[in-house]
């Protein structure tokens, strides 16, 4: 298969500021892409945009919730740029204030994790769609690990990842016979601030973290590599990129995997103990 030369392409990136969108955006830069760097703060990417040359460079603000924001977004970009060659669904939230549980959660927090996770990822890439497929493009969707894992304590996020993985793979097939292609990331825990509450932001979930995962599993790595990962797997068109790559027999296998955790869990007494932490924990705040 011929690789897909990144240089001189153009690619739309949604939650930019920070994490996985920021060295994402640096790993493309320096491989040629000039680049479109949305998210909800017009400073924060208008920062990271400081970065590369102007010419190859468009900020712009963006709530992925928005579609019709959304739509004038790719128009912009192409007013620019005069194409769109990729976009990159990558932004996300999880819980503002630490994990919950479906129980005792805030109802509409959970529902705007939905609208941003799923739904803002839904409305990115069918705003860009037309030009993805003219162009014989590509859509990236970052997934997570949370697609084949127990989500329990971040239920809206891992429900989220899971539905966006089904809905990349039905696009790859979708329109695979126009040229164009899709391609999940699987992101691991990650050095981000989203993975923060696991690594000692709470000490109920760092708890779980640790009682739940073996340490070499559980180890974050740095939003650089999964940017690396996310770059060769363009090149490729990889349908799957994961990073790391400890995570790929835990995807293959997850049938398995899903039906022995999740038989693990429930029995689980040290974990029982710690989810009625969290929800005591979150009722006295």
């Amino acid at each position: 298969m011929m690789t897909y030369d990144l240089n001189d392409k153009v690619v739309l990136i949604t939650g930019a500021a920070g994490g996985i969108g920021a060295a994402t955006a640096r790993e493309l830069y320096a491989r040629g892409a000039s680049l479109v760097l949305t998210d909800m703060q017009q400073t924060a990417v208008d920062t990271l945009a400081a970065e590369f040359t102007p010419s190859r460079v468009l900020p712009v603000a963006l709530d992925v919730t928005d579609a019709a924001a959304t739509k004038a977004v790719v128009q912009q970009t192409i007013q620019r740029f005069g194409r769109l060659d990729v976009v990159f669904a990558n932004a996300g939230i999880s819980w503002r204030s630490g994990a919950s549980t479906i129980t005792n959660c805030d109802e509409a927090e959970f529902e705007k994790i939905v609208e941003v996770d799923l739904l803002g990822v839904w409305r990115t890439v069918r705003a860009a769609l037309p030009e993805i497929i003219r162009n014989k493009g590509q859509v990236l969707v970052t997934s997570s690990a949370y697609a084949f894992l127990n989500g329990m304590a971040n239920a809206p996020y891992a429900a989220s990842k899971a539905g966006v993985e089904m809905l990349t793979r039905c696009l790859r097939a979708e329109f695979a016979y126009t040229g164009a292609t899709a391609s999940v990331v699987y992101p691991g825990w990650t050095a981000t601030a989203i993975a923060k509450v696991a690594f000692g932001g709470n000490a109920t979930v760092t708890k779980m973290n640790e009682v739940g995962f073996p340490g070499w599993l559980r180890r974050a790595i740095p939003p650089e590599q999964v940017a690396r990962a996310v770059a060769k797997g363009m090149q490729y068109r990889r349908p799957r990129i994961y990073a790391p790559w400890r995570w790929v027999p835990f995807s293959l296998f997850r049938g398995l995997f899903g039906v022995l955790t999740d038989a693990m869990l429930s029995r689980h007494r040290e974990m029982h103990a710690l989810i009625q932490q969290l929800e005591a924990e979150s009722k006295h705040g």
